[in-house]
């Protein structure tokens, strides 16, 4: 119902800030990230990307500092057994893009926050894995315009950044023109993919 709230930031305290947008507050339900992120915006503008839960006893709109928080935040509560608190958890210690490598190279130790086991960790993993692979298609190439491809194990690297580019939203074209921006040839997996979203 609502993608983003773009006002002033009345009001911030842990884990919940207010957007005031034309003379009317939204409550919004934050991460520790988010909250960091918004420190130095209270009376300032500021903007929000949101997701409204809708339940029989609670509505409830949560705000996120970027699009990736959002999109992280959307494939965690679709893995069973993770709620929505369990993933602000996960969202607040591990960024979005840490998040996106951890599920594409199946980093179970990556993936933590308070009551988040390696059961959970694994399950995230297993059920996002196989869908990001399904979005990702048959086709794993490395893109014709990325630099730095000299041997496999550079191109395993702009594999693995892709998927963790498109668990985080992105198509495989976009994710593709993202890399090929980026002299990838001295860089890390986390470090193509911090660079790549940069560049949006």
């Amino acid at each position: 119902m609502y993608y983003y709230l773009n006002g002033t930031l009345a009001a911030l305290e842990a884990g919940q800030a207010v957007i005031d947008c034309g003379g009317v507050g939204y409550l919004c339900i934050i991460s520790a990230r988010t909250e960091q992120k918004l420190a130095s915006f209270i009376g300032k503008g500021a903007k929000l990307f949101t997701y409204l839960s809708v339940r029989e006893d609670a509505m409830e709109l949560f705000g996120f500092c970027d699009r990736e928080e959002l999109t992280t935040f959307k494939l965690l509560i679709s893995v069973s057994g993770v709620g929505a608190r369990t993933a602000l958890g996960i969202l607040g210690a591990v960024a979005p893009e840490k998040f996106a490598y951890a599920v594409s190279v199946g980093d179970v130790k990556a993936i933590k926050a308070p009551g988040v086991g390696p059961k959970i960790a694994a399950r995230i993993i297993l059920e996002l894995k196989d869908k990001i692979s399904k979005e990702a298609g048959a086709d794993l190439s490395v893109p014709d315009n990325v630099t730095g491809v000299g041997d496999s194990g550079s191109g395993n690297k702009l594999t693995e950044a892709r998927t963790a580019l498109m668990a985080l939203g992105y198509t495989r074209a976009e994710a593709d023109a993202l890399i090929g921006k980026i002299d990838c040839s001295k860089l890390g997996v986390e470090d193509i993919i911090r660079e790549a979203l940069k560049r949006m």
